[in-house]
């Protein structure tokens, strides 16, 4: 058995989120076209007499240390299906924002279940791991896998999509949270005596992933819980104005919210409105990354 197993695993945005109405089970159907971007949450996992968690990096201190974590629950759930003591002390370096609509404690839970798969040698398959991931959330099963995809049902099914070339994004971080549940609540709300269309993924989208075009996928992007996130928190609003206004090609919230994406031209555009948003009184902090990035990632595994 390996001493200690590190995974690394990135950050995604919704390039097209649809959203159907709530079904029986309080969930929804969706079309959520991920994209996987280059800002990276790292856990390591080492044996342990107990399962802890500790954490380090921006907003640490708002990630939940107990049993409730995503990483604490794959580590859990795999252990129970192969009959393992989850005694691990797991370590999660975060530089995916926290509670920000972009899949921070999904990445943490796909990090940690491939990091123990590793660490026990309990050599679950691609289809283990997946349905593991289907169990521990929506947007799970993407941190996975990575890349570009189509997910449908609540997110879980994924298809994988060509991606043609790279995209340049500045990501603005708002100064405090949202909840997902609170924002689909919202979203049902507004849609309330309305005729909601079954989600159906957009064909110019996936035709300018395919082809690597800023242009045409800024014309296509689109997120269904953007007027949610905005009714919760107006503020929003100004930021994506003033990315818009620093050039970007496109601005929308990323997921749930409250973190904005824009998209760039290419790295010195992504630059540019990066500084404009720093200096725009908007948000709290930004970041640039490009996607497609790939998946959860052994990135080191020592010796016992």
């Amino acid at each position: 058995m390996s001493a200690s197993v590190a995974v690394r695993v990135p950050a995604k945005v919704n390039v097209q989120l649809a959203v159907g109405a709530a079904r029986p089970d309080g969930f929804h159907d969706l079309a959520n076209v991920f994209l996987a971007v280059g800002l990276y949450d790292e856990v390591t996992v080492t044996p342990a007499d107990e399962l802890r968690v500790t954490c380090e990096g921006p907003d640490a201190g708002q990630v939940p240390l107990d049993r409730t974590n995503l990483a604490a629950r794959a580590a859990i759930a795999l252990a129970e299906r192969h009959g393992i003591d989850p005694a691990v002390h797991l370590h999660i370096a975060k530089d995916i924002p926290v509670a920000g609509g972009m899949a921070g404690g999904s990445a943490d839970g796909a990090g940690a279940l491939l990091a123990c798969d590793a660490l026990w040698g309990t050599h679950a398959s691609r289809e283990e791991l997946l349905d593991i991931c289907a169990e521990l959330g929506s947007d799970v099963p993407f941190s996975l896998v990575g890349g570009a995809a189509l997910g449908t049902g609540r997110g879980e099914r994924l298809r994988t999509l060509d991606v043609g070339g790279d995209f340049h994004w500045v990501f603005a971080m708002a100064d405090r949270g949202l909840s997902t549940p609170a924002v689909f609540r919202e979203f049902d709300r507004l849609g309330e005596g309305t005729g909601i269309p079954e989600p159906v993924a957009s064909q110019p989208l996936l035709d300018a992933l395919a082809k690597g075009d800023p242009d045409a996928l800024a014309a296509a992007v689109s997120n269904d819980l953007q007027p949610a996130a905005l009714s919760l928190f107006p503020e929003l609003a100004d930021t994506l104005a003033a990315g818009r206004a620093a050039g970007a090609l496109t601005a929308l919230v990323s997921g749930s919210g409250p973190t904005t994406a824009f998209l760039a031209r290419d790295p010195e555009s992504a630059a540019e409105v990066a500084e404009t948003l720093r200096s725009s009184g908007t948000c709290r902090a930004v970041r640039t990354a490009s996607g497609p990035a790939p998946g959860a990632t052994v990135v080191r595994v020592s010796g016992a």
